[in-house]
């Protein structure tokens, strides 16, 4: 019997890890990167926000590609990121925690829970009124954070550190991967189910894929799966790579 095959959508530098674990699971993981990290079209306020890091009571990083577009400016800048310059970082997820502390730094806030919620619960029971916090993000990316810290009383300044954009090549490369067979999607950002939507219909593909099973990685991401009409069959529980991947198996049962 040939294993299931899952559809990767991650940008391509980053699939590796969900489809060696799905491999490991016994899938086929057919990576079609319908993501692609660009820098800001201006780096300029994530430098200066970089140059600026001591005046700040806490940092808030939600992403890898946030914590690598900090560490790739830092070093284009000559700047040394540490724990001296910086007061607080607050991470959202495990990957996102391992991430700052591989950059020899300490994160002082983790969510019980890997979405921005569970993060915004854990401000809640601190006393951030009047104090200074940057937020480094994704140019489009839900308001929920800014929106509650600064009604908590503190000073917000959100920076922009990368772009996603669909690579030109996904339409086709996506038609040639459905057209040998797809069993699930596997989704692990808003981003994903938007992009992949994108192209989709670039490539003239009927929407929601036809016959292929939905799997998110948490809430927010199941949320934009229904919203574009395609309610996943299984969320991650926690919400990260293995609790997708042990989604997915429970799917195939």
């Amino acid at each position: 019997m040939n294993p299931r095959r899952v559809l990767v959508t991650r940008a391509a530098d980053q699939a590796g890890n969900l489809s060696d674990a799905l491999r490991a699971a016994g899938f086929e993981p057919v990576e079609v990167p319908v993501l692609e990290i660009v820098p800001p079209a201006d780096p300029a306020p994530l430098d200066s926000a970089i140059l600026s890091l001591p005046t700040y009571d806490w940092l808030i990083l939600t992403s890898t590609n946030a914590v690598s577009a900090l560490a790739s400016r830092a070093v284009a800048l000559n700047i040394k990121l540490s724990a001296e310059k910086i007061k607080n970082i607050a991470a959202v997820g495990r990957a996102t925690a391992a991430a700052i502390e591989g950059l020899g730094l300490s994160v002082s806030l983790t969510p019980e829970k890997y979405v921005a919620e569970s993060l915004l619960n854990q401000f809640q029971r601190l006393n951030v009124s009047g104090q200074r916090i940057l937020l480094i993000r994704a140019a489009i990316a839900r308001d929920i954070i800014p929106a509650t810290l600064s009604s908590l009383g503190a000073k917000i300044t959100i920076v922009e550190a990368y772009r996603n954009q669909t690579p030109a090549t996904a339409p086709a490369e996506l038609v040639a991967a459905l057209e040998k067979g797809m069993d699930l999607a596997a989704f692990t950002s808003s981003s994903s189910v938007t992009h992949l939507r994108a192209a989709a219909e670039a490539a003239n593909l009927p929407w929601p894929l036809s016959k292929v099973q939905a799997a998110s990685i948490g809430p927010i991401t199941s949320q934009t799966l229904r919203e574009n009409s395609w309610p996943p069959a299984a969320e991650a529980m926690p919400h990260d790579i293995p609790g997708l991947v042990k989604a997915i198996q429970n799917i195939s049962r």
